[in-house]
């Protein structure tokens, strides 16, 4: 696990690449020509959360309807609604997932413009798909996800930046911004607060995380993380669900990780920081700036707020690496797990 978070700022780096960016680009201009009224997701798990950062993404920079699919619906019950007009985009590390793929299969049958977002780009997901982007990834050794996580953000980034465009090229100020992201990434991972964090909470019994907008997707992938490899019950609300009902359940004895960075999501969540202080809260912020209020602050360079999910989450990664190990687990092998998950 150590290794393959180590490798996220080259990631990056290959997916920029011409060859890579240019493949991308071909796919989103395909896309913006057919001209789609609304945009389906299809993923599970850390994929999932990667997925909800694409639905706020084409949300907010296409203008676009944007939902995620139940797939039992089609797999379980047999549903073929009529996707005409719909782009529906899967999203899977491994392109394994059996229910996946059949919701891919028949999105395209009804009239789905479908497009798979994967590691793999032999994988059945991809097969069943129109269009298909490799996230150019590497092999990852362990079985929670890490840098297949981040190239999946960057990936549907440029994908939908590049369909915002038209012509699937990204504009040359946003190309000079990515540019600096591998660089960016390095520096973050750097940083070892997250390591001494790791022995605070060595004896927590459970743990709350908490983002907004964009950072959303953050929290509760850092959940998933802290449950796979420390076994540690962790709850994600977005900042606003928090204030409505769970903010009763903080005290001294839950950590709060809340993600605040820049931008219209990160000033909202400052008043969430703001009544889980006056509730005594143990609160950690990740971003940029210190936040009245928080205990401590895991610190990530200021980048566009579309930008920080791919950073944000790399202390939270070696957060949940630390922890583990400081609770004398093995993130590597979380039991239980396997790299592939099977479902129907």
């Amino acid at each position: 696990m150590s290794a393959d978070i180590e490798e996220q700022p080259a990631g990056f780096a290959r997916l920029l690449e011409d060859r890579n960016a240019g493949a991308i680009a071909e796919v989103a201009a395909e896309i913006a020509g057919r001209r789609p009224r609304n945009v389906l997701f299809v993923a599970r798990g850390t994929s999932d959360h990667a997925a909800l950062y694409g639905a706020y993404l084409a949300e907010i920079r296409l203008g676009l309807p944007v939902a995620s699919a139940s797939p039992s619906a089609i797999t379980l019950y047999g549903a073929r609604p009529d996707f005409t007009g719909t782009l529906v985009i899967g999203v899977s590390q491994s392109g394994g997932s059996a229910d996946l793929t059949g919701v891919l299969g028949v999105a395209r049958e009804n009239g789905a413009l479908t497009v798979a977002v994967t590691n793999n780009p032999s994988s059945p997901l991809a097969e069943a798909a129109e269009l298909a982007i490799d996230v150019a990834a590497g092999h990852e050794r362990a079985v929670a996800a890490t840098k297949t996580y981040t190239a999946e953000l960057l990936a549907l980034l440029m994908l939908i930046e590049g369909v915002r465009a038209g012509d699937g090229r990204l504009p040359a100020e946003e190309r000079d911004a990515l540019a600096e992201l591998p660089r960016l990434a390095e520096t973050t991972l750097a940083d070892t607060s997250a390591e001494d964090l790791a022995q605070r909470y060595r004896f927590a019994s459970s743990l709350v995380t908490t983002g907004r907008g964009y950072a959303y997707p953050t929290a509760r992938e850092t959940a998933l993380k802290l449950m796979e490899t420390s076994y540690l019950p962790a709850l994600a609300f977005s900042g606003a669900d928090l204030l409505h009902g769970p903010l009763a359940m903080a005290d001294p004895d839950v950590p709060v990780l809340a993600v605040v960075g820049d931008g219209p999501g990160g000033r909202s969540m400052r008043d969430v920081v703001t009544r889980l202080g006056e509730r005594r809260a143990d609160v950690v912020t990740i971003g940029a700036a210190d936040v009245p209020g928080a205990a401590a602050r895991l610190a990530v360079p200021a980048v566009d707020e579309r930008y920080s999910p791919m950073l944000d989450i790399l202390p939270l990664q070696k957060l949940a690496l630390a922890l583990a190990l400081a609770r004398g687990e093995d993130p590597d092998a979380p039991r239980g797990l396997k790299k592939v998950t099977t479902t129907f």
